[in-house]
């Protein structure tokens, strides 16, 4: 397993500098000139250019680009143009109340996803695999932005249940927490669910028609150690996939339904760096989101060669 990591990590290192090269054309691509963002429209021509050459802006794009690598390669995104803060900083500040988010929202969705997908693949064509289909297919329809109006309307307005918005910490009052992320976590893990369910079915319809699945049942195997052992197993690795591309996601901002919520995670701060056209942030941001995607990724990869040890040999 530890060789086959190295090579999948390795892999991984041009592609992530591809997407460094990527981020920083795009943030130079992008109009604006910082420091008048900094200093104002009033901002005399000399301010400027003593600001620029401060801020390394007077230089060339390549040496810009590699100065730049030097401060990631410390783990130093630079500073906000709104408040002067250390971007990593408040990327840090702000992504465990996301990956909080993003756990809950994926338990909720293989809560749902995998009774849903091995009922409905165990009885094809029945009143439930109908059902189960409708439920899903539905959930990928629905936005999340009317999904979580409409809880809101239901368990705030209607019944009273739980605010409508607003966060605490976990570790300021863990009951309070949950209470307050139960509506986005379950309105981002709607859709997740609706895809898993989906892909769950089809895979394991497909395992359960292989001649080994026969065999096993021809021996005596019983149904439970035939779908689980035998059927299961084979068929979780496009729901990995599916599980993989949904966290990828949801780690990399899910930025609606935090604005709908008024959830201070990364979403939030992305929509507040680009109405104040915060490069550094808006710059520092993407790079993290396409690392933790690249993280996501490495994982399933390892979640795979777990799953089908013949993985690991190709």
């Amino acid at each position: 397993m530890l060789p086959f990591a190295l090579r999948r990590f390795v892999a991984t290192l041009p592609t992530l500098l591809v997407v460094t090269l990527l981020v920083f054309a795009l943030a130079k691509l992008l109009p604006g000139d910082p420091a008048r963002l900094l200093l104002g429209e009033e901002a005399t021509p000399q301010a400027l250019a003593e600001l620029r050459q401060s801020m390394g802006l007077d230089r060339s794009l390549p040496e810009q680009y590699g100065r730049w690598l030097l401060d990631l390669a410390q783990f130093n995104l630079g500073h906000s143009l709104k408040d002067n803060a250390s971007v990593t900083a408040l990327i840090l500040e702000k992504l465990p109340t996301t990956f909080e988010l993003a756990l809950l929202s994926m338990l909720f969705a293989l809560l749902l996803a995998l009774p849903a997908g091995i009922i409905s693949a165990l009885r094809p064509g029945g009143f439930v695999d109908r059902l189960v289909t409708l439920l899903s297919l539905s959930g990928i329809s629905l936005p999340n932005f009317f999904v979580g109006i409409l809880l809101i309307y239901l368990f705030s307005v209607k019944l009273a249940w739980i605010p409508a918005s607003g966060y605490v910490s976990f570790a300021e009052d863990p009951l309070k927490n949950l209470t307050l992320m139960l509506m986005p976590a379950f309105t981002l893990g709607i859709g997740s669910a609706a895809v898993m369910t989906r892909y769950l079915r089809s895979s394991l319809l497909e395992a359960l028609s292989q001649d080994y699945v026969r065999t096993a049942k021809a021996k005596g195997i019983s149904s439970g150690v035939v779908v689980f052992k035998h059927g299961l197993r084979n068929a979780l690795i496009p729901v990995i996939t599916a599980f993989g591309l949904q966290l990828g996601g949801l780690l990399g901002g899910a930025v609606i339904t935090e604005q709908i919520f008024s959830v201070p995670g990364f979403g939030r701060l992305l929509v507040d760096a680009v109405f104040t056209r915060d490069l550094p942030v808006m710059q520092g941001m993407v790079l993290a989101s396409a690392v933790l995607i690249f993280l996501v990724s490495f994982l399933v990869d390892l979640a795979y060669a777990a799953v089908d040890p013949r993985i690991r040999y190709r």
